[in-house]
């Protein structure tokens, strides 16, 4: 068996088509095919089920196939490593980012640091949580940056910052900025889908959530600032935003925010990787650049308290 084979594989598997991957390969579909066939020959396993349409995979095919990708993810850093040593830098860094830090922390570095390294292909996806932890786990991105503490054994944390929250009221524009969060009208809150209705002080506003009024026969949970302050800007609402996602208001929006009383209620935002990953310099010289960008805004915050997000 050779890498091409492992490729080949993996391929019929993403597309469920020969035709399909052959494509993506740059292959015809009778070799692909033929090198397909020999490698499930070569491993006594039938990894498709040709007689379908479109084909299978079937249940010992899935097993080999996720295992195929953790080998070739390893061949890839075997290529780091040896990368590393002659002091090269290329390759590819896959990079996850969930979507309520994307927008706010990205364009303060990325362009000029993707700039520093043009032989490195950058890869950014904006996606959830979840989806950051299975593909970490299955080694298809290299890092992902997000709420923290994640506690999962085979993921190393590397932490960033930790961001404050502030309040957004749109019914109160007065020139008061502590807020004390158990005054807040909870019959007017709205909040994003991450990180909010968790430990510590948050934790009263989701006890008093419950104590909405009779008539309120919707709950909507955003994933992105921007849909959540169209309705809130809409309704006359209240919401609890991150500190980045704040630092564009224009003056108009500036006036309804508020600050909390200490300890103020934060989130800790980290760069996470699967304990096998091997790209430490990468990740490293990754940590300093954001934290150099970050850190300056975060000053004196005083006293915090964390909200984990699990």
């Amino acid at each position: 068996m050779n890498v091409q084979q492992l490729n080949y594989v993996i391929s019929v598997g993403e597309f469920l088509s020969f035709g399909k991957a052959a494509t993506k390969c740059f292959v015809t579909q009778s070799t692909l095919s033929t090198m397909v066939a020999r490698f499930e020959d070569e491993i006594g396993v039938t990894i498709f089920d040709r007689k379908t349409k479109p084909i299978t995979i079937t249940q010992e095919g899935k097993a080999v196939i996720k295992q195929l990708k953790v080998v070739l993810k390893e061949l890839e850093n075997l290529d780091e490593i040896v990368n590393d040593m002659k002091g090269e830098d290329s390759g590819t860094l896959r990079i996850g980012v969930i979507p309520t830090v994307a927008p706010f922390l990205l364009p303060l570095f990325l362009n000029d640091f993707i700039k520093r390294f043009p032989n490195i292909q950058f890869e950014i996806s904006e996606i959830t949580t979840e989806k950051i932890i299975s593909e970490l786990e299955n080694r298809t991105i290299d890092i992902g940056i997000l709420s923290t503490p994640l506690n999962h054994p085979d993921l190393v944390e590397t932490a960033l910052y930790n961001e404050p929250f502030f309040l957004y009221d749109r019914a109160d524009s007065g020139a008061g900025k502590v807020k004390d969060i158990s005054k807040i009208d909870i019959d007017r809150l709205w909040l994003l889908e991450e990180g909010h209705c968790m430990r510590t002080q948050v934790e009263t506003i989701c006890s008093l959530r419950k104590k909405r009024a009779a008539d309120w026969n919707m709950e909507y949970k955003s994933g992105t600032v921007d849909t959540l302050m169209r309705f809130v800007r809409k309704t006359d609402g209240v919401t609890l935003l991150p500190l980045l996602a704040t630092l564009d208001f224009m003056e108009e929006d500036r006036k309804y925010l508020k600050s909390f009383k200490t300890p103020v209620p934060v989130r800790a935002i980290s760069l996470v990787v699967h304990q096998h990953f091997v790209k430490r310099k990468m990740l490293g010289i990754l940590t300093k650049e954001i934290q150099g960008i970050v850190k300056p805004l975060l000053k004196g915050r005083g006293n915090v308290k964390l909200i984990s997000p699990v």
